[in-house]
């Protein structure tokens, strides 16, 4: 379970990321966060594996304070908190396979993992994870041999190959074409229910939420604006998330949208 107890993060230059964020969510929910970009997104998910590290306030995972991590606490919150971003991170010159290996790096160790060192069952667990997600045939390709829909699908088999508790996924979609974009948000669904993996994501936009989603926290200028299942979700709640009628938003974003 992670839990947010009056969380607020104000960045160095004076800009407050997030204003008294009070939220929990339970194992095995899959989430969706919705907002405009710098609507504090993208600051809520990075707390919660401490990319970014907030001011004040309790946030809780599996009932220990993690703002209180160094080290090696820190380095184990990293290994059960798998990290999916919108660029996929993956070292381009490197194998599929090498990529998905690193997801092992919090288990075996950075010798380990510099020297190749993996056992045959982190091999076995690496390909099947690729076989999850459709692309095992690629095993040896070059990361920058793919595409940006395959090279996503690479980075969700590499999370899978961590055996995470918690999968964060910050705008895993936004550079994807509308195809690709259900297709990734799919396999992270399905991996979701089969594995009971909590997962939460940041998205852009409320239709693709609301398709997916168990449940949706509107964000807006830091803060929680909306928190409840896909399915309370209206156009009224749409307007107190982004400050404008869905019929605006559509004429102002509809090219992003598709």
């Amino acid at each position: 379970m992670i839990e947010f107890k009056d969380v607020s993060l104000v960045y160095p230059n004076g800009t407050q990321g997030l204003k008294n964020i009070n939220v929990t969510i339970k194992d095995g929910e899959f989430v969706v966060i919705v907002g405009l970009s710098g609507a504090g997104k993208s600051t809520f998910i990075r707390s919660i594996n401490r990319l970014v590290t907030p001011t004040s306030g309790s946030l809780l995972v599996d009932n220990e304070d993690i703002l209180t991590f160094k080290g090696k606490d820190l380095r184990k919150l990293r290994t059960k908190t798998g990290m999916i971003f919108q660029n996929y991170n993956l070292v381009k010159r490197s194998s599929v396979l090498k990529n998905v290996l690193a997801g092992r790096l919090g288990h075996v160790g950075t010798v380990r993992s510099i020297l190749n060192m993996y056992s045959k069952e982190d091999l076995s667990l690496a390909y099947e994870s690729l076989k999850r997600v459709n692309i095992e045939e690629k095993i040896y390709n070059r990361a920058d041999e793919l595409s940006g829909g395959q090279q996503q699908r690479v980075s969700i088999a590499r999370v899978l190959t961590q055996q995470p508790k918690y999968i964060l996924a910050d705008e895993p979609v936004a550079s994807l074409d509308p195809p690709t974009s259900h297709q990734v948000m799919t396999y992270l669904k399905k991996i979701n229910k089969e594995d009971g993996i909590t997962t939460i994501v940041n998205l852009h936009f409320i239709d693709m939420a609301m398709e997916y989603a168990d449940r949706i926290i509107g964000m807006r200028g830091g803060e929680i604006v909306f928190d409840g299942p896909a399915s309370e979700v209206s156009e009224k709640t749409f307007e107190e998330i982004y400050g404008r009628s869905i019929r605006e938003e559509d004429k102002i974003g509809g090219a992003d949208k598709s």
